[in-house]
């Protein structure tokens, strides 16, 4: 259920709301028959607006919502009264959703504070009133603005999961064994790959009350990044963790070979993701002893922190959050 509840990747129908007529008048009461004029504004077509929302994790609520429309504009009208804006349409969103031209594919904006307001389509600007025009050769002009068309256009939006550490690992890895003890997530835990198919998140219990997120992505593979497996649905969620942790099995023929394949299709995805800080957990230490402990110990790459660990025994999980916890805030 929770993985038919996760919605990452929305495509929706904005369709923003047209201005308001500026308003032709003059000014009339008992002691004026030929007033000068005093046509009020039209107001303004309203806005489709995305909000965050720390509580949402999901982009579910649009899923089925394949046409968002905005209110028009409320013409102007005589005493220099302003028509009234268009209702606006706000969208509540997670933290770390992307906003994306549909036909374009060109970025446009990310929401990542909660509250935080960006307009995603604009409503059409209100007409000026004829009062606007009058001027010393035209005292009674008989013309006002239309009020401007709102928009009619097609938006992504991509969620992008907001984590402390993204958890980097071929499928069974041991990730969702390792967030189970960790935090007090229960993500699907099976023998056999693929079993994450969506973002799991953890909160980490650290001393002194402190606290950091994991996220369980689901396993990568080679050549993710030209699409296969699940491709840039994983990928794109690991761009928004501050810290990577990968992870290879003790018992994989070699793990420097594997944890370059992980690296490279980062780089190859986005060259950027090799600027974040990197720790590495040599998993199901649990199935070695220590004498093949140190066999494998030259075959670990140099120069990024790791540690063996056994989510099964708890093997060095107390070392590892200790870890993490000096690299996320260094």
């Amino acid at each position: 259920m929770a993985e038919q509840n996760f919605v990452d990747y929305v495509k929706i129908c904005c369709r923003s709301g047209a201005g308001g007529a500026g308003s032709v008048h003059f000014h009339r009461d008992k002691r004026t028959a030929k007033g000068g004029p005093d046509g009020g504004d039209g107001g303004r077509g309203g806005h489709i607006i995305l909000r965050g929302n720390r509580n949402l994790w999901t982009l579910l609520s649009l899923k089925y919502r394949k046409h968002v429309i905005a209110g028009d504009g409320v013409p102007g009208s005589s005493g220099n009264k302003f028509g009234a804006n268009g209702e606006d349409v706000i969208l509540e969103v997670p933290l770390g959703t992307v906003a994306k031209d549909a036909e374009s594919g060109v970025f446009l904006f990310e929401i990542t504070t909660d509250g935080e307001e960006k307009i995603l389509a604009e409503g059409g600007r209100g007409g000026l009133g004829n009062s606007h025009f009058k001027s010393p050769t035209n005292q009674t002009p008989r013309y006002a603005q239309p009020g401007e068309l709102g928009v009619e256009e097609w938006k992504i939006l991509e969620l992008k999961v907001l984590a402390d550490v993204g958890l980097v690992g071929f499928p069974n890895a041991g990730k969702s064994t390792l967030l189970s003890v960790m935090t007090a997530a229960k993500p699907e835990i099976a023998p056999y790959p693929f079993t994450t198919i969506v973002p799991n998140l953890g909160i980490v219990q650290y001393r002194d009350g402190r606290s950091f997120m994991i996220a369980d992505i689901p396993g990568i593979i080679e050549n993710a990044h030209l699409g296969k497996g699940l491709g840039h649905r994983f990928l794109r969620h690991i761009e928004r963790n501050a810290t990577l942790l990968f992870m290879v099995p003790a018992d994989t023929e070699h793990i420097g070979k594997e944890y370059r394949i992980l690296e490279h299709e980062l780089e190859m995805y986005n060259p950027e993701l090799l600027d974040k800080p990197r720790v590495l957990a040599i998993t199901k230490a649990d199935l070695i002893d220590q004498e093949l402990e140190k066999m494998l110990r030259p075959d670990i790459p140099q120069g990024i922190p790791h540690l063996f660990v056994s989510s099964v025994t708890g093997y060095n999980m107390e070392q590892l959050k200790d870890l993490l916890w000096k690299t996320i805030n260094s």
